[in-house]
């Protein structure tokens, strides 16, 4: 009797894990389904497919402003675990030192992921109300 009991609480537990999931996989295949229903109704229409969905929008280079913002508060709360953590678990095999361990390996990642998108985003050129500025300030000089 305890080995059936043993196998229905791990199903239940299974379940209760596998459910989140498997509902936000349903979710994503009716929408999936139901945009391609829309282009097929669009295109008997005769909608052109470049009116159908428009162009993704390229990032605004704030991608790695992101990145430092998300390594900042990681560390901060990873630091706040150190410092103020509960003082029954603060032994280097404690649940609180691995979690803050795992924090600040994320922080690190993020803030130096921030500063190599930095260093590496594409100069923005300059508009054509700048430069015309610029010339009318040097005939006017």
């Amino acid at each position: 009797m305890e080995e059936i009991l043993g196998g229905l609480t791990a199903l239940i537990v299974f379940l209760g894990i596998s459910s989140p999931i498997l509902i936000i996989g349903l979710v994503y295949y009716f929408m999936k389904r139901l945009e391609h229903k829309q282009i097929l109704a669009a295109i008997e229409k005769g909608t052109p497919l470049s009116e159908l969905k428009p162009p993704k929008q390229k990032q605004n280079g704030a991608l790695w402003i992101r990145s430092l913002t998300f390594g900042i508060a990681l560390l901060v709360i990873a630091l706040g675990l150190l410092f103020v953590g509960p003082a029954i678990e603060r032994g280097p095999t404690g649940l609180v030192s691995l979690i803050m361990w795992i924090l600040l390996g994320v922080a690190v990642a993020s803030l130096v992921r921030g500063l190599l998108y930095r260093k590496y985003q594409p100069q923005s050129q300059p508009s054509d109300e700048s430069i015309a500025a610029e010339k009318e300030s040097k005939i006017s000089a």
